[in-house]
């Protein structure tokens, strides 16, 4: 071990690696690459089509007779940013949630401003992980925010970007459809004009006074959650199994003490060591032969009182013997005991029997770490799971990584009682290797084979911070450090002065004379251990990685496809393994449970279940088949045609694959115009230009090019470009996310991305797939549901309704200074439900409560200015159908327990702020409902063997519905499993309602939601998730995309900052340590005008 005497400049910034890729949610394979579950990104939508008085609008129910799309007669309104604002002063929202705009959507409802406030001071809610992760903790994203807010922030003082024209009102000629051809031309109204038009579209008589809005209160403590308002009926009855295993309540009287450990500082291990300590010392003679379980941090808790009120105890633990036969180490503690508070589970069981609205989290959280306390002295815990190598066979990754199996745990309440919610898991560990072994598999390549890069130093470097490593020179004596960087030079270029005068030695000669060892590879750097005040130098030969040290940075592709493959069970397998660590845990031996009275039961819950009917589909009446009813949660497009399809008359085609010819090129593009011709969209078969070859390094210049050279040709005759279609190499690293960048905020073209190995196979249910995605994206619709053409869809048909999806994406573990990115799309047609346009917005690191719902700042010319999502996508809907919202429905997708009251109180404030702008009585109804997926609640058929219960791949039903036994209580929830599975065990979605002044039934509310899961634009599969929320997961996923990519120092592209102006974190080294909530976030780019209109996020 070498002290350094002075700190080191660190040897190069830290950056995240490129984004990596994965397949979707469960649905069928799409075409291009899509983003990983839970995760988004996405562009920006402003406005809609042009607004046509109600006489002349042409979309909606209209004939589904043609190819054109009903009702596109799209204006195209100049779109332009705006500068910053001062913050909005949000009346009814608790002051810890204000927060200066990020991007401003403009003043009146014609016109659109994108602009940047400044950046709030203070940090953003702590982050916290929802109620369980997921069971695969692959470093991905996380959903989050704490309890609170940051301090209330001060006003700013406005911020200028460059000085832009607003938007112009003008007459725009409408494309005719090929449904409809047309030569009127409509004229897109003012601002002032759409308000009024908005104003003058007056509910009709009584229905204002029929809904009566519930004023939205202020705290959580005046606000309750709708009751379940009955259980459903629809539907064929079953029974399922769950993983829930029934808790008895104990009847012990529970007693909570506040632990003060000193000295401070401490660890959660070194915590529970000196507790342990305490216990096996005291408990006999001063704990009156209490088991005390303990949280590692600040509480104790007993099945009855201590006996005492406040306590001293003085603790000394040993050191481990280091084989050196010197005096182990002693450390001294102060730990004292104080009585806090008397858990009340006579409340809990007052909830549980639906007599008390609140749940009592502290009576569950006293049960929860009872349960938790002999596990976490046995295995690896991780959040809400434990891991250990002995749970089941270790798996490579690759590159320095291995999976390690284990289990997830969490009491819950439910209707039937308290239940214990286990779940089988897999996540990431470091492999426990000698840190040269560790080093050779990340470089993949043997450690002596050349020197090291500089990109490969910053590979190491990223990977071992903050690693905990033991040293092996030294014999039996196996001290620990923790790594926090690597030396610039080489290991054979360092010296240390080795006494007073400065006599310098060099770490090589060291290592021998005092250890007698001899360093090998003295052309690497040696890692830097301890602290940076005072580094250790210690050669990487000489260093063990520490066995069960999780891996919490994000995986790559092939360690995430190798870890999916280890936690993929077939739902009978996963059924035993949960059975059988319901079995090994043994809670009937558990001292913890018995010293509280707690007795689990060893079999899953038998809950009622209802198999909800797949809804009948509408496609095109030229087709052979015009109906369509899907079968098992699938069907095809063989024989039918889109029920409207869209226009291609002017497209090109770029190919970045140097495997693919230009013959194959050439072959594969008329191939997939035949098939979208087929399908029924009007597309032409030769595209403007032939196809064109280009570099994936040169993707900017080769698009610019290529698309001036098509409009050159296509301007003189008026006519727009309508598709570009891509070929990519199978790995493309960032090739796929500036191709997006440049074509939807510069070049405002949409794309349809394909893989060279699907070029090269051109199945033909690839090629109709593809079709799929590319109607939506040039404006068509696919299907619809019947029940929403012939009016039958309880609550949506009967007047207006507009339907929402939400979601933020937050950046990997590590990145610490990214914006977190929230997306909001809403339905643009009535009363179909099918077309969702988009918007989004790059906001504070990790906060989860959505900032640019609602908008209000102060312009120097037109005073007042009020906007946001809501308020635009609520215009568009106006333009697009010619009438006003009179219902909403809100699904947010990504919101755990903890956070439902303060994402209600401030997303449905800035709801009812924003149709207040529009007109100052309107407040349509609201129904505000979550949409969960990261949770560990499994469905298992009843039988295995019964065929008629399972699909293909033993899963339950596409439609299987619970809203019983395993549900909340009293509150209005239900878990759906929408989709047929694939393979694993499928997830259902769990969907709780947080507010509904919309009145739904619970079969009227699971129907809907049912049926909504067969319209999703991409497959021909009900998904699993409502298409809303997971239209937003996709669009914030492309958002990432639009950040400007910067070059990391690992040599790969990470999107670190914004193109818009703003300071703040451009080109700044990342930091592990501390969060980038205090720098600006900047703005994401503009999305033109013709790309908004339409679902480019498919």
């Amino acid at each position: 071990m070498v002290r350094k005497r002075r700190t080191e400049a660190p040897g190069g910034s830290e950056s995240s690696e490129s984004p990596e890729s994965q397949s979707g949610r469960g649905a069928q394979r799409p075409a291009e690459r899509g983003p990983p579950p839970h995760q988004g990104g996405g562009g920006g939508y402003q406005g809609g089509r042009g607004w046509t008085p109600q006489g002349q609008h042409s979309g909606g129910r209209g004939g589904y007779g043609g190819g054109g799309v009903a009702g596109q007669q799209q204006g195209r309104g100049q779109y332009q940013p705006r500068g910053g604002v001062p913050p909005p002063q949000f009346g009814m929202v608790p002051q810890q949630y204000v927060s200066v705009p990020q991007q401003q959507y403009g003043g009146g409802p014609a016109e659109y401003h994108q602009g940047r406030g400044g950046q709030p001071r203070g940090p953003p809610p702590p982050h916290q992980q929802s109620g369980g992760g997921t069971p695969v903790e692959s470093g991905g994203r996380r959903r989050g925010g704490g309890r609170s807010g940051g301090p209330s922030r001060p006003p700013y003082p406005e911020l200028h970007q460059a000085t832009q024209t607003p938007y112009q009102a003008t007459v725009n000629p409408v494309e005719p459809s090929s449904e409809a051809a047309t030569s009127s031309e409509v004229t897109e109204p003012s601002a002032s004009e759409l308000t009024k038009q908005f104003q003058r579209a007056t509910l009709q008589s009584g229905e204002a006074s029929s809904e009566a809005i519930q004023p939205l209160v202020t705290s959580s403590k005046s606000m309750k959650f709708p009751r379940r308002p009955g259980k459903g009926s629809t539907g064929i009855r079953c029974i399922v199994k769950a993983n829930h295993f029934f808790a008895e309540l104990p009847d012990k009287d529970l007693h909570q003490y506040d632990v003060s450990i000193t000295p401070e500082g401490t660890s959660r291990g070194v915590n529970r060591a000196v507790m342990e300590q305490l216990v096996r010392l005291y408990r006999e003679s001063h704990l009156g032969s209490r088991l005390p379980a303990y949280d590692g941090r600040k509480s104790l808790y007993t099945a009855g009182p201590l006996p005492f009120t406040s306590r001293e105890f003085n603790i000394v633990l040993v050191d481990e013997d280091d084989g050196t036969g010197a005096a182990r180490r002693e450390r001294p503690f102060r730990v004292v005991i104080k009585l806090a508070a008397r858990a009340d589970l006579h409340n809990l069981g007052l909830f549980l029997q639906g007599r008390q609205a609140d749940a009592p989290q502290e009576a569950l959280q006293v049960l929860d770490i009872v349960l938790r306390e002999l596990p976490t002295s046995r295995y690896s815990p991780v959040g809400r799971s434990f891991y250990s190598p002995d749970l089941g066979r270790r798996q490579s990754l690759g590159e320095g990584l291995e999976s390690w199996r284990g289990f997830y745990q969490s009491i819950r309440p439910t209707q039937m009682g308290l239940s214990l919610n286990i779940d089988m898991s897999s996540t990431a560990f470091i492999e426990p290797l000698p840190v040269i072994d560790f080093v050779a598999q990340l470089l993949n390549r043997d450690a002596l084979a050349r020197p090291l890069s500089d990109a490969d130093r910053v590979k190491i470097k990223k990977a071992l911070r903050g690693v905990k490593v033991e040293v092996t020179h030294r014999g039996n004596m196996r001290r620990k450090y923790r790594i926090f960087g690597l030396t610039s030079q080489a290991t054979r270029e360092l010296t240390f002065p080795v006494d007073e005068r400065g006599t310098m030695k060099s770490v090589v000669q060291y290592f021998q004379e005092t250890y007698g060892f001899v360093i090998q590879h003295t052309q690497w750097p040696c890692l830097q251990v301890g602290n940076q005040q005072r580094p250790n130098y210690l050669p990487m030969e000489v260093c063990k990685i520490v066995e069960g040290q999780r891996y919490s940075k994000r995986l790559n592709e092939r360690q995430i496809t190798a870890l999916l493959k280890v936690t993929c069970q077939r739902p009978h397998d996963r059924e035993r393994d949960i059975l059988q660590t319901v079995h090994h845990n043994a809670y009937h031996e558990d001292p913890y449970a018995r010293e509280f009275g707690i007795r689990i039961s060893e079999t899953f819950a038998s809950v009622e279940a209802r198999i909800l009917p797949a809804p009948m589909l509408k496609y095109h009446e030229t087709g052979r088949e015009k109906d369509c009813l899907p079968q098992v949660g699938q069907w095809n497009m063989m024989n039918k045609k889109m029920v409207n399809g869209g226009t291609v008359n002017n497209w090109i085609c770029i190919n970045f694959s140097r495997s693919v010819q230009e013959s194959v090129a050439g072959r594969f593009c008329y191939e997939l115009a035949q098939m979208c011709d087929i399908s029924g969209m009007a597309f032409k078969t030769e595209p403007v230009l032939p196809p064109y070859s280009a570099r994936p390094d040169h993707v900017e210049r080769a698009l610019k090019t290529r698309y001036h050279d098509a409009m050159t040709k296509t301007q003189p005759q008026g006519k727009e470009l309508d598709l570009l279609i891509v070929i990519l190499p199978d790995n493309n690293g960032s090739l796929y996310g500036d191709l997006k960048r440049i074509c939807e905020t510069d070049l405002g073209l949409v794309s349809q991305c394909c893989l060279s190995k699907h070029v090269f196979k051109m199945s033909k249910q690839y090629l109709a797939n593809v079709a799929l995605k590319i109607n939506v994206k040039v404006g068509g619709r696919n299907t619809v549901l019947v029940d929403a053409l012939s009016r039958r869809i309880p609550v949506v048909s009967d007047e207006p309704t507009i339907i929402f999806g939400a979601d933020v994406t937050h950046p990997h573990p590590g990145e610490d200074s990214s914006p977190s990115i929230a997306a909001v799309v809403a339905s643009q047609d009535w009363p179909e439900v099918t077309k969702y346009a988009g918007l989004v917005c790059a906001q504070a690191h990790r906060q989860e409560l959505i900032q640019d719902l609602y908008k209000v700042w102060q312009d120097p010319v037109r005073g007042t200015v009020t906007g946001g999502m809501i308020k635009e996508l609520l215009i568009s809907f106006r333009r697009a159908t010619g009438q006003k919202p009179k219902r909403i429905i809100f699904y947010r997708d990504g919101v755990s327990e903890g956070q439902f009251y303060q994402v209600l109180l401030y997303e449905l404030d800035a709801i009812r702020k924003a149709c207040a702008s529009l007109e100052s009585n309107y407040q349509p109804p609201v129904t505000f409902v979550v949409v969960q997926k990261r949770h560990h609640t499994r469905l298992f058929a009843n039988n295995h063997g019964d065929r008629r219960a399972v699909d293909r791949s033993g899963n339950i039903l596409p439609g299987t519905v619970v809203d019983s036994r395993i549900c909340h209580p009293t509150e209005f929830d239900f878990y759906l499993c929408s989709h047929a599975g694939i393979q694993g065990t499928s997830r259902p979605a769990h969907y709780h309602v947080l507010w509904d002044e919309n009145h739904f039934t619970a079969d009227g509310l699971q129907s809907l939601t049912n049926n909504l899961c067969y319209t999703y634009a991409r497959c021909t599969r009900s998904v699993s998730i409502v298409p809303p929320a997971y239209y937003a997961h996709l669009a914030a996923f492309r958002a990432r995309f639009y950040m400007e990519p910067e070059t990391s120092d690992s040599g790969s592209l990470s999107s670190a900052v914004g193109r818009g102006g703003g300071g703040g974190g451009g080109g700044a080294a990342r930091s592990t340590r501390s969060p980038g909530a205090g720098a600006a976030v900047r703005p994401l780019p503009a999305l033109k005008d013709n790309v908004k209109k339409v679902m480019f996020y498919c």
